[in-house]
């Protein structure tokens, strides 16, 4: 069965990648902007939970440099699995830390303080992270790429997580609620542990539709 070459889809193609290194571009520099200003914050605040939402912007910048070298090869498809595997650990990475020091949050019960820079970086990671994996999303499923929709996921856990550290700080400040955060912090490094497995075994997407028909096209030239 031979195929036709299609100029318009090849175009699109183009543009889709693009979107994406601009997408994951963007990403990274927020997330290293947010890394310095949550660890900082956190250090200042003796907030367990700030300093590792600060790392959890490190592995995500991780997440995002991959899938942005991944689009800068020629052919980005022949990357998918070593990427997606690179995700995968990040995700199994996050999972760990954020079990770490919730777990040692947990039983030091040490007094945060209040962080009015802490809790306007989450706030504002609440509104920003949404947009930028809703985008990613799309223009991955819509290219048929696996690892731009697993690094959206990636991202859409980082919202999960701005919210619950959000939550703790204003609780904590509000009510004294230490422990808010942290609890919170071991639900998300599960949904991280469930996600980093399926990108490990490449389901992220369910695989992705659109990259199992890019497969039968390549089978068939």
């Amino acid at each position: 069965m031979t195929t036709t070459l299609d100029p318009a889809a090849d175009s699109r193609r183009l543009v889709l990648q693009r979107r994406i290194r601009w997408i994951v571009g963007f990403t990274i520099a927020y997330n290293v902007v947010e890394a310095i200003v949550a660890i900082t914050a956190g250090s200042i605040a003796s907030s367990a939970a700030l300093i590792g939402f600060g790392l959890d912007s490190v592995i995500e910048v991780l997440s995002a440099a991959a899938v942005a070298w991944q689009f800068t090869r020629r052919e980005p498809e022949r990357w998918e699995k070593g990427t997606l595997r690179v995700i995968a650990v990040a995700f199994f990475a996050l999972a760990a830390y954020v079990t770490v020091s919730s777990l040692a949050a947990l039983a030091g019960r040490e007094p945060v303080q209040h962080s009015t820079l802490g809790i306007v970086i989450t706030a504002l990671s609440v509104v920003v992270m949404p947009v930028l994996s809703l985008a990613e999303r799309r223009a991955g499923r819509e290219l048929g790429s696996a690892t731009a929709v697993a690094d959206s996921k990636q991202t859409l856990i980082c919202t999960y997580l701005s919210a619950a550290v959000l939550v703790g700080l204003v609780a904590n400040s509000l009510f004294g609620w230490w422990w808010a955060d942290a609890v919170a912090g071991l639900v998300i490094a599960a949904f991280a542990i469930r996600e980093g497995v399926e990108a490990w075994r490449g389901d992220a997407c369910a695989t992705s539709v659109g990259m199992l028909l890019e497969n039968d096209d390549e089978h068939d030239h």
